[in-house]
């Protein structure tokens, strides 16, 4: 039951930013992984005007030549270091099987709950017996009272969720929050016409039918009808993607009366007592008009019909914990129809990310011990002074912003937090009970102690040494309600960052990805709050105006970009992602100016500039394709823009690159100097 409507995570599918700096001069003489400076010149593909289609010019030989795996939806760096982590993962819980002594309690914990994932042939043998306690609570429902008491338990269905978020009027407190859910797709595959999404639609419909039919759940096929028609008329009410971006429209405080007046058929009260945060003095409505219109349908639609819709769920949530009729039945939609991924992956691949779901910050205490070295971490200084410093001066020069709000942006600047590799401290999970051979009561549980971490963290201000990642995540994210930028381990390895590159290389992939990370301080949703992380306006009516005129203009060219035939991107929905993009890269090169003033003038390397290798080492750090239907379903919901549009929709309006690259009036990608956008 636990939601963050309101923390901005980067998309694990985006999949990379982090932090090193470059070094002197020298370390290129070593061996780069890539390349013999860091950028793989075989990548590029001949012919290509950098005018015309940058993303090709640095990576079409590549994309050429790289077929996609058949259990992956897409390929680039972000899959290769992934499958890396996993493989180091894997050796961890490997020796924790083989030497459970050396790990203690938490050893056991992770070798039992691996070991029962890893027990298919236990699997099947219990078959849907599992299952069974489970169903039986819903089939004991007999009034709203009861459905509503498993809205609110964890590991069911609900069109409310309810968790825990710090306030945003006062980010060092918790407050609970309550926000849409309970759709089995992605909202607009219910709603948009066209053959692509009636044949979604068909099959998921199937699907529902498969999984109660696999349950024994007599009249399926009537049934999934019924909750078919449910969620249609869910996603019809609810917030769409780019809607629930708006953090001024999502900050509805509201008591419990409140809360009652604005959605009176939900029993609020009940909703917040089962959930362990009844003492909230008041709840962040997200959402709300479609919490309103839940409540409508929650009275207007049979009890019968809810809860045949949360054994549905129940059973299609929990499908990789049953035989594997289920799994493949549960693959076969989400991944195969939606995704066109055509193999399931390695079981113990999916174990590992298990583990990493449900003991992760066990696993990746010894990931780091392992893998992380602390000359890694030590090196951060130099590269995120430099975004920082690079920063300041753009943001001191900027034409567009008034002196009161360049000087609130200059203090909420100096305020950014960069936390690099690990939490401090990491996750005490010996209350988690964990039973070798019981694989969904181990699920469950994990569940609940998450859960019951989230109740035990309630009543404390909050600690802002959490961490919302793993040590052995390939990702990094921006949390506004913290001012925190946060670089797992993980990712701090080539090609984002190699100690053997040239210094160009490394500003211009992980340089404007920090930049980007520090970015979203200061786009669209982030920009609206303070220092501390206080969702508060310190921007003046003309710096507003100013700022949404600049970045409305960069909405409107992403809007004309089609990445599948007859699906563009949403300029709205990626307009905070493409901010960051724009700002990373632009704050990374006048960072790679300041390395140049410190250590010297970059030379020429193998025929390329300084500046050269930059922006090709930031289109070759995007080298990434996807399989066409996971591309129109990330369309659908993901704020990145695909990897192509993050290089050539943000490169036309950087005005170093035009230079660096000859970049003329009838190329493909010009833009007169006018209709570039600048914002940070």
């Amino acid at each position: 039951m636990r939601i963050s409507v309101l923390v901005r995570l980067t998309a694990a599918t985006a999949a990379i930013a982090l932090a090193i700096p470059a070094l002197s001069k020298d370390a290129a003489t070593k061996a780069a992984r890539y390349g013999t400076f860091g950028i793989d010149q075989t990548a590029r593909q001949a012919g290509v005007k950098p005018g015309d289609d940058f993303w090709t010019y640095a990576n079409g030989g590549w994309a050429a030549k790289t077929e996609i795996a058949a259990d992956k939806g897409s390929a680039g760096f972000g899959s290769i270091l992934s499958d890396e982590a996993e493989v180091n993962v894997r050796k961890i819980l490997d020796d924790m099987a083989a030497n459970p002594a050396q790990y203690g309690a938490t050893g056991k914990q992770v070798g039992d709950f691996y070991a029962s994932w890893m027990d298919s042939a236990g699997i099947e043998a219990k078959g849907t017996a599992p299952l069974k306690p489970y169903l039986a609570k819903i089939a004991a429902v007999n009034d709203l009272t009861g459905l509503q008491t498993l809205f609110a338990t964890v590991g069911y269905a609900s069109p409310v969720e309810i968790g825990i978020i710090p306030d945003l009027a006062d980010p060092t407190r918790y407050t609970a929050a309550a926000g849409q859910g309970g759709l089995g797709m992605a909202r607009d595959n219910y709603l948009l016409p066209g053959e692509k999404y009636d044949g979604y639609r068909k099959a998921y419909r199937a699907y529902i039918q498969q999984i109660q039919e696999l349950a024994g759940i007599p009249d399926a096929s009537a049934k999934a009808d019924a909750i078919m028609a449910l969620e249609t008329a869910m996603a019809k009410e609810q917030w769409s993607p780019e809607q629930s971006r708006d953090i001024a429209k999502l900050n509805d405080p509201q008591p419990l009366a409140g809360l009652e007046k604005k959605a009176p058929e939900f029993d609020w009260a009940l909703l917040l007592k089962t959930s362990g945060l009844d003492a909230s003095p008041t709840v962040l409505m997200t959402q709300n008009t479609a919490l309103t219109a839940m409540g409508k349908l929650l009275v207007a639609t049979p009890l019968q019909t809810w809860k045949d819709y949360m054994a549905f769920h129940f059973v299609s949530d929990h499908a990789t914990f049953l035989p594997k009729a289920f799994d493949d039945a549960q693959f076969n939609f989400f991944s195969k129809t939606l995704s066109g991924v055509q193999v399931q992956r390695d079981r113990w691949k999916r174990g590992i990310q298990l583990m990493n779901g449900s003991l992760g910050e066990a696993v990746g205490q010894i990931y780091v011990a392992k893998y992380f070295p602390p000359a890694a971490e030590a090196q951060m200084g130099e590269l995120i002074e430099n975004l920082r410093e690079a920063y300041q001066q753009r943001i001191a020069g900027s034409t567009w912003m008034d002196d009161a709000t360049r000087k609130a942006a200059l203090v909420k600047l100096a305020a950014f937090e960069p936390r690099i590799g690990h939490p401090v401290r990491y996750v005490d999970y010996s209350a988690l009970k964990v039973e070798r051979g019981d694989l969904l009561g181990n699920a469950m549980r994990s569940g609940e102690f998450e859960h019951q971490l989230q109740l035990s963290r309630f009543p404390k201000p909050v600690d802002r040494s959490l961490w919302d990642m793993t040590p052995q995540t390939v990702n990094a994210y921006y949390n506004p309600l913290s001012n925190q930028i946060t670089f797992p381990a993980a990712i701090l390895q080539p090609p984002y960052f190699d100690p053997n590159a040239d210094p160009a290389v490394n500003y211009g992939a992980i340089g404007a990805i920090i930049g980007h990370e520090m970015g979203h301080g200061f786009d669209d949703q982030g920009s609206q709050f303070g220092p501390t992380g206080k969702f508060e306006n310190w921007w003046t009516p003309a710096a507003t105006a100013a700022f949404k005129s600049s970045t409305g203009a960069l909405a409107a060219q992403y809007d004309q970009y089609e990445p599948v035939p007859g699906t563009k991107i949403n300029g709205k929905l990626t307009l905070g992602e493409n901010i960051g993009d724009l700002g990373g890269v632009e704050a990374a090169y006048t960072a790679y100016k300041i390395y140049q003033q410190k250590h010297g003038k970059a030379p020429v390397i193998g025929g390329l500039t300084g500046d050269q290798r930059f922006f090709l080492s930031f289109a070759q750090a995007w080298q990434s394709k996807r399989r066409e239907a996971l591309a129109r379903q990330l369309l659908l919901t993901d704020p990145h823009s695909p990897a192509m549009f993050r290089v050539n929709g943000i490169l036309r309006n950087v005005d170093a690159w035009y230079a660096a690259f000859d970049v003329k009036p009838g190329d493909k990608l010009y833009l007169p100097p006018e209709q570039r956008v600048h914002i940070w």
